[in-house]
């Protein structure tokens, strides 16, 4: 997955990644949902930078993390995040989700976001991850869904320059439209007590600070990234795909609206496994 990520690995895709989480955090951290018990081993997948990593220490100060990703530069940069804000209960590993460096029923806790989106058997991912978490241990995973996507103005143009990201994660072994399958994904892996929820990114005129830190700065900004990479396949010309991020950069304007839709789903690992 590493050579094939879509959005890259490089300052702009870090900073990016760091001011979505922050951007999403009362979105897809709120206090009213589960919380991980105090001294509990939890296993983030996928981890990137940190910029969920942080999420997750700043509503869960007492757990143990153990970090993982497939990418050593975001591992290394997650590491300098942490060190540097002191945050002594985390571990930063470089792996991958196929083939986990842990043994049985290591974690209390798994958490995945914005990952199984970019791979090729999501499923698979699922399994192997059961297989570290001790019995009725949870899964807490979100993913969006780049279907959900409306905005007004609404712009043929904007669709498709958004179509070209959807195609090359496509290309890429990946579903940017995965938060709608959570639901079966989960149940298929055998997981048990599957819950998800929609979340709703809706943003107005009311709200600028939001309408610069998601409409602009994130999708926009993640969309425009692919530009190079659409051209090269020959998915759109320049002059469409240009016009289409000026679509979008245009939502977030006063008399724009722009929504998007998240989904994030729990779920429990049996209390007896098959096998035992």
């Amino acid at each position: 997955m590493a050579n094939d990520y879509v959005h890259g690995y490089d300052a702009q895709a870090h900073g990016r990644l760091r001011d979505q989480a922050a951007a999403l955090a009362p979105l897809l951290h709120p206090p009213s949902d589960r919380t991980f018990e105090p001294t509990s081993d939890l296993l983030e997948i996928g981890c990137g930078v940190g910029a969920q990593t942080a999420q997750l220490i700043a509503r869960h100060p007492g757990i143990r993390i153990t970090a993982l990703d497939v990418d050593p530069g975001s591992v290394v940069a997650a590491q300098a995040w942490a060190t540097d804000a002191g945050h002594e209960n985390v571990t930063f590993r470089t792996g991958d989700v196929y083939a986990l460096p842990f043994t049985d029923r290591t974690f209390d806790h798994v958490f995945v976001c914005f990952l199984l989106e970019h791979l090729a058997d999501p499923e698979g991912a699922l399994r192997a991850l059961s297989r570290v978490l001790k019995p009725g241990g949870t899964i807490t995973a979100i993913e969006g869904d780049h279907g959900s996507a409306r905005f007004h103005p609404d712009n043929a143009d904007a669709r498709a320059a958004i179509d070209c990201q959807v195609a090359l994660q496509a290309r890429a072994g990946g579903d940017a439209t995965l938060g709608r399958r959570l639901y079966p994904l989960l149940r298929r892996a055998g997981l048990d007590e599957v819950r998800v929820s929609p979340r709703l990114v809706y943003i107005d005129g009311s709200r600028p600070a939001l309408a610069d830190a998601f409409t602009r700065s994130t999708f926009t900004a993640m969309v425009a990234a692919v530009r190079g990479r659409a051209l090269g396949e020959r998915l759109i010309d320049a002059q469409r795909f240009d016009a289409g991020v000026r679509a979008l950069e245009r939502t977030a304007e006063q008399d724009g609206v722009f929504c998007y839709t998240f989904f994030k789903a729990t779920a429990t690992v049996p209390s007896r496994a098959p096998s035992d």
